[in-house]
């Protein structure tokens, strides 16, 4: 296996294979995201433009090496602004870093553009950011039974991003779309199957084996790699007016929000462990 060296993420690349595994590595919050770890899943992708050997990305969750409870494993639990990890940023990254694109319009558009084929596999809860990761960058999500997602950006008075508010309706409609997001319900494996969110819900053991098998359908010899590439751009191509649009209301309506006396008693209640009390301003 062939590695590069990342802060918040792992990627390695298997040189038989030319499958790449991308792993969010921060179990000890349950890999969440800073956005160190979107600049370096920017990279990531960089990387692997460049790079003709890699072929296709496998992205999943880092397993807390302290836990053997696969119901406790977190694929990602969403955001992480925490300015104590931003001041231990190595020199030189904070530059690279527009922290007014709240929406991540930066990596989302990278990974639209990307006509390499990338798999999610899911290992365990998928919060906020997370999902919508996989909804706006993969091209299959495979998930864990035990895996369950939520988006709760309207729970902690702000909206969702990364391009969710043009894909989720269009994939549930619109109906079922806002209930998700007005309400921010968990939902289990089953359900995101149901919902039409996901390719397959698999037994926690038989995930990552499952990603790597079709990996290997879709580049030689099992798969025609240039025709699904081909058919990835022809898909992405003319959606990406739309999705850039929609990033940009996103990051509009994340940089308001964030200023907002309802987000500031949702992150006070948070500390306090008690339900926000929101006065719609």
């Amino acid at each position: 296996m062939e590695a590069e060296p990342y802060q918040d993420i792992q990627y390695e690349k298997d040189k038989a294979t030319g499958i790449v595994m991308v792993t969010l590595n921060t179990p000890k919050r349950k890999n969440a995201m800073s956005p160190l770890t979107f600049l370096e899943l920017f990279w990531a992708v960089e990387a692997m433009e460049k790079d003709e050997g890699a072929r296709v990305m496998i992205l999943t969750g880092a397993k807390d090496p302290d836990s053997n409870d696969p119901t406790r494993e977190a694929f990602s639990s969403g955001g992480y602004f925490n300015l104590a990890a931003m001041a231990k940023m190595r020199e030189g990254f904070k530059d690279q870093i527009d922290f007014t694109d709240i929406a991540q319009k930066k990596l989302t558009l990278k990974m639209w553009q990307f006509d390499k084929p990338v798999i999610a596999a899911v290992n365990g809860l998928a919060v906020g950011g997370a999902l919508t990761l996989c909804l706006s960058c993969a091209d299959l999500i495979y998930v864990s039974e035990h895996a369950w997602a939520q988006l709760p950006f309207v729970n902690i008075g702000i909206i969702p991003e990364l391009a969710s508010s043009y894909l989720l309706p269009r994939l549930l409609g619109f109906q079922r779309a806002k209930e998700i997001m007005y309400f921010g319900e968990r939902i289990t494996a089953q359900q995101m199957f149901e919902l039409g969110l996901v390719n397959k819900v698999l037994p926690h053991d038989r995930l990552l084996p499952y990603a790597r098998e079709m990996a290997l359908k879709l580049i030689p010899p099992g798969g025609a790699w240039m025709a699904i590439r081909m058919v990835k751009r022809a898909l992405h191509q003319p959606l990406l007016k739309e999705i850039t649009e929609a990033l940009d209301r996103e990051n509009e309506g994340l940089n308001q929000a964030f200023g907002t006396e309802d987000f500031r008693e949702a992150l006070k209640a948070r500390m306090e462990k008690r339900p926000p009390v929101f006065r719609g301003k």
